[in-house]
């Protein structure tokens, strides 16, 4: 394939779906500008996106064979430079992948997940009675209160914290630094300011998990040991891991509540089927997972040698080639008709197939989403059932987006809680 008139990707994320739409309609995969003006192949077809997560012939390691890295072309001030320059399991690939992954899954069990169902539960009320007071007065009187701010967003953060054993008065920066990491039309003087401070924090984390170990996530990654190869992670790999749980587990869930609540109230029909019993919240969840990805597009994969896109049921002809980048398209991706017919842009919880990418696929698909879908059970049914009056405060359309194109959510999601 020729990397011809490229989709030039909006940053700010401004029209997710409507960029999604444009792409998918130039065909399975097609040439679209970074930031900075970085080129990729954006993959916008499910099934075809679903081959090659799982093709050895595609990496995530810029290092080995992402031509533009190794030539030295990725600054320090590249707004996505956080997400390609982690030597993490995010960024590995073969047998270094496998390493990691199976470091990281010894500490992230799922018994430990399982363990934070009460705790997970105690928040949510808790929180639920701060968005009652902020909004005392009820009905039309009442005061509109920021679902994001004050429900979607605190709870995953307080979560993460509590896996990861974070010192509370570490909480402010590390909100601060995640959403810049989200930040993909920040200015270089910004991007470069996030990554050191978020390294700060991990640090200063790191440190005080050393100092006095507990019963949480970063001292069981500090502990981890591979068990034949008797390694552990290096200090990076530790750090970079703790920023890849802190950013995968936190912002995608934020995200999933956010998307889920403003479909609901949009949908009235759907929140119906719902509270009548003839769909659960886990058609919810998932249906939400599929039509409102909350990672919209992932930064970024790599094919290892020239890839033929007609052997996986691409188009005849076209090529990928060795050392060319790879935009997944998740949010195109979901809402493909050739996977879920005509109607895949509609919201419908009743949907039969709600197959969805959200998560990622093969190697790499995200450890932290049984949490993720476990803080979702727990916090919307406990949402609606606190407030069955809830509507939004302003018209949808009034609604911002967050300023990236790789989440996928709202600035704020004024509500009135009825």
């Amino acid at each position: 394939m020729e990397f011809t008139r490229p989709t030039v990707i909006d940053p700010t994320g401004r029209d997710i779906h409507g960029e999604a739409t444009r792409i998918r309609e130039r065909g399975p995969v097609t040439p679209v500008e970074l930031p900075q003006g970085v080129p990729a192949w954006a993959v916008s077809s499910a099934p075809l996106l679903k081959r090659l997560l799982t093709d050895p012939r595609v990496s995530k390691d810029p290092r080995r064979h992402w031509q533009r890295w190794i030539d030295g072309q990725v600054s320090p001030d590249w707004p996505l430079y956080t997400w390609v320059a982690v030597q993490s399991m995010f960024t590995a690939y073969g047998t270094e992948h496998k390493r990691l992954r199976s470091l990281v899954s010894t500490a992230f069990t799922a018994r430990r997940t399982a363990a934070l169902r009460p705790r997970i539960e105690e928040i949510t009320a808790t929180l639920l009675d701060r968005v009652a007071k902020a909004g005392a007065g009820g009905g039309a009187d009442g005061h509109p209160v920021d679902l994001r701010e004050e429900f979607c967003y605190p709870l995953p953060i307080q979560v993460i914290g509590e896996l990861l054993g974070l010192p509370e008065e570490l909480g402010t920066e590390l909100r601060a630094v995640v959403d810049g990491v989200f930040h993909t039309s920040a200015d270089p003087a910004e991007v470069v300011d996030v990554y050191a401070r978020f390294y700060a924090v991990l640090a200063e984390l790191v440190a005080a998990k050393r100092a006095s170990p507990g019963d949480d996530l970063t001292s069981a990654l500090i502990a981890a040991r591979e068990e034949e190869g008797g390694t552990r992670l290096s200090e990076q790999e530790l750090l970079d891991t703790l920023m890849l749980v802190i950013s995968a587990g936190h912002e995608t869930t934020v995200n999933l509540l956010d998307n889920a609540v403003h479909a609901l109230l949009t949908h009235p029909g759907q929140l119906a089927h719902v509270r009548g019993g003839r769909a659960s919240w886990d058609d919810v969840i998932e249906e939400t997972l599929r039509a409102e990805a909350p990672v919209a597009s992932l930064p970024l994969r790599y094919a290892v040698e020239d890839i033929p896109l007609g052997e996986l049921g691409g188009p005849h002809g076209a090529v990928i080639h060795k050392g060319e980048a790879i935009l997944a398209a998740y949010a195109a991706a979901g809402r493909d008709p050739e996977q879920h017919g005509p109607d895949a842009a509609a919201f419908d919880v009743t949907r039969a197939a709600k197959d969805h990418l959200a998560f990622g696929y093969g190697v790499h698909h995200c450890l932290g989403a049984p949490l993720g879908r476990l803080e979702a059970r727990v916090a919307l049914p406990a949402l609606f059932e606190r407030f069955p009056g809830l509507t939004l405060a302003v018209p949808s359309d009034e609604l911002r987006p967050v300023d990236s194109f790789i989440s996928h959510g709202h600035r704020s999601l004024p509500v009135l809680t009825g």
